[in-house]
Formats: structure tokens, sequence, C-alpha cells
């Protein structure tokens, strides 16, 4: 192993353990540490990887780090980065949902976290506000994303969200991209390699017809449905982790009804104090879903473990399999310009999960006001969210 790469990974584990605030504060903190300090890529590589990952479905700021480790020392060291970057705060949230299931009996979890709540329902909204601004600056956008929340409202089905990304794109695509760019398609296309696309597709279809024949009485039948759920998520999910929200809230709360919605709020709000991805919070749905399997702890670890593969493979495999067609694959406009389609349609899915998650909570003054300040903080000042979430939980162990 060089001593480029050992500095590496300790600069990844490093990086882990600090990285708070979500994938814009994630990119951030790579620009200073591994270009402008450490000389790894280049601001320009960087970048472009970046703009990879907004292309590509999956979490953003993990798809960076693997993609820079690829570059960096190849297949073996974005692999040990991957793991690196998920087990310590997936293993958090692990914890949390065990503790959660030991003490929400006597209530302690639920006076710690009544404040806290709140407080992650105003981070949704001003998430929801920031990717509105910052996406929606054509008609066809806002329509877009207009259309989004009224699906997403009216059906509440977790079928919506592949759907309406599906229109958003081929939409913004056909509408915004002029030309021809035959000879760029065929030269890319004709370069991939064709079995790897069908082994992507085939772990999905794999374990979806297993999910479907397996006993649903089998202690076995659980663990392989959540897999097949998480990773066709794991493949829909564009935009990072405040995407992540709404899909999984509308298919575990609304539609299954796997866990309750303050329980999913409490575990998002803890998840927002911690560094690292905010898929993370995966691992904590995944946990809270096995508790009632009656296999114990145990069960809890296998949905923990279930649920961040799921969710991180399919982003895992894409970054590590078109990072060497990037330079055609960005040259292509129809591609480029199907992404603000789904970006809008994603803003909607924000937005409409900020109203879902307004309803669990209790709306009082206090509530209320939580909600509005929380926004105007972040609007307003440079306080970031693990300290807000962090003010919730001492108001909630001493008021």
């Amino acid at each position: 192993m060089k001593t480029k790469h050992i500095l590496f990974i300790r600069d990844v584990t490093l990086f882990t353990f600090t990285a708070f605030g979500g994938a814009q504060a994630h990119i951030g903190i790579m620009l200073k540490d591994f270009v402008k300090r450490r000389h790894y890529i280049t601001e320009k590589e960087l970048l472009e990887l970046n703009a990879l990952t907004q292309v590509l479905p999956g979490p953003s700021s993990t798809q960076t780090l693997v993609g820079i480790a690829y570059k960096v020392g190849g297949l073996w060291l974005s692999l040990l980065t991957f793991f690196i970057w998920i087990i310590p705060s997936a293993a958090a949230m692990c914890f949390f949902a065990v503790a959660y299931t030991f003490l929400d009996d006597k209530e302690t979890f639920s006076s710690i976290l009544k404040y806290v709540q709140p407080i992650a329902v105003g981070i949704v909204g001003f998430a929801a506000f920031s990717l509105a601004r910052a996406i929606l600056k054509t008609n066809v956008s806002i329509w877009l994303a207009f259309a989004a929340i009224l699906v997403t409202l009216i059906l509440k089905n977790a079928y919506v969200f592949p759907i309406m990304i599906l229109l958003g794109g081929i939409i913004s695509s056909a509408l915004e991209t002029s030309t021809e760019e035959t000879e760029i398609r065929v030269k890319l296309f004709s370069s991939i390699n064709k079995k790897k696309i069908l082994y992507f597709l085939g772990v999905l279809m794999f374990f979806a017809a297993l999910g479907a024949v397996i006993n649903r009485t089998s202690p076995f039948s659980l663990p392989v449905r959540l897999f097949e759920n998480f990773y066709r998520n794991g493949i829909l999910i564009f935009g990072g982790g405040n995407v992540l929200v709404p899909l999984m809230f509308t298919e575990f709360v609304k539609m299954k009804q796997y866990i309750s919605a303050d329980v999913f709020i409490s575990g998002y709000a803890l998840q927002q104090a911690l560094p690292g991805p905010t898929f993370s919070f995966t691992s904590f749905v995944g946990a809270m879903t096995m508790k009632h399997s009656g296999v114990g702890i145990g069960g809890q670890i296998i949905g923990s473990l279930v649920a961040t593969l799921g969710i991180n493979l399919p982003g895992l495999i894409l970054v590590l399999f078109f990072v060497p067609f990037w330079e055609d694959l960005k040259k292509i406009t129809r591609i480029r310009k199907s992404l603000s389609g789904v970006n809008a349609v994603s803003v909607g899915f924000i937005i409409a999960a900020f109203i879902f998650l307004l309803q669990p909570i209790e709306l009082n003054v206090t509530s209320i006001c939580l909600v509005a300040a929380t926004f105007l903080i972040l609007k307003f000042t440079m306080i970031r969210t693990p300290f807000l979430i962090i003010a919730g939980i001492l108001m909630g162990m001493y008021l």
C-alpha cells in the first residue's frame, strides 16, 4: 500500500467523523480537504464528479467520495472508502433504534424528543425552500414540481415516485433539448458492457421475486422484502438525502405502516445530529421495521444491515460503472437536460413531505414557533442543523 493511500484512508476517516450538514456541506469540506489541502484531485475533477452524482440516483456525497477514492487508488480503495464512510453513522442509528425499542415504553424518548420533532420538520421545510429557489427557475420546472406535490398528496402511493421522476426527466429533456448528438450516443453506448447493466437490474429483480415467492410467515421474508424496498428506492432517489425523506415516509409510514410517523420523525432528527451520510437514516428505519418481527435485537441489527446495504448499493454500483464513461456522458444534452425535470419533481416530493410531516406533530403554539424558528435560523444565520437538534434534545431533557 502506498503512502498516499494510507494518508487518504486517514483523511477519509477524519472526514467521516467531522462531516456535518448534509451533501452541500460535504462538498465544501471535500473541496477544502481533498482538493486544496491534499491535492488528491483537481477542483475541476471534483466538480465533474459532483455533476455526475447529480445525474445518477443515489447518495451524492457518498458517490462523490467514492469517485475521489477511485481516482486516487482504484476499485479496492473506493470500496474501502465506502465502508469507512457509511459504517459509523449507520451503526449509531442502529444503536438509537435498539435503545428506542427498550425505552419507548417508559416514554423516555418521547419526552426527550418532543421538541426535536418540530425542529426536524423545520429542517425539511428549509430544505424544500432552498431547493425550490435554486431549481424552480422555469415554467416547466414549476409546473412539474406542482404536479408532483398534487399527485403525492392525493395518491399517497410509493409507485408515484418512479413514475413522476421518469415523466419529469422525459418532459424536460423533450422541451429543453434542441439537437443531434447521434454520433456521441453511439460511441458511448457501444462501449458500455451490457452484461453489467443486466447484473445491476438482476439484483433488483431477484430480490423482488424472492420477496414475492417466500412465505410471509417466514423469519426471512421481511428482511428480503426490506432489501428489495431499499434497493428499489436507491435506484429512484435523485437529489440526495432530502429526497430520501418523502420517499421513505410515503412507503414505510403512509403506505405499508411499518413504523409510526412520530418514530420516523424522531429517527430523522437524531440522524441530523450525526456526521456522515444522510442515507444512514435508513439504518434506523430498517431496525425499527424489524422491531415487531419477533427476533429481538439480532433482528433489528439485520434490518439495519439490510437497509444500509440496500439503499447504498445502487449508487455505489452506478458511480463505479459510469466514472469511466463520464467524459462522453456529460456531452449528451438530453441527459443533462433531463436532470432539471428530475430535480423539479424532487422538489415537489420534498414540499409534499413537509406537509405530511406536519400532520403527526402536535400543532400548538410551541411546535409552530419551533418550526418557524428553525427555518429562520437556517435561513439567516450560519448555525448548522446538528446544533439545533442538540438544543432540542437539551430542551426536552430540562424543560
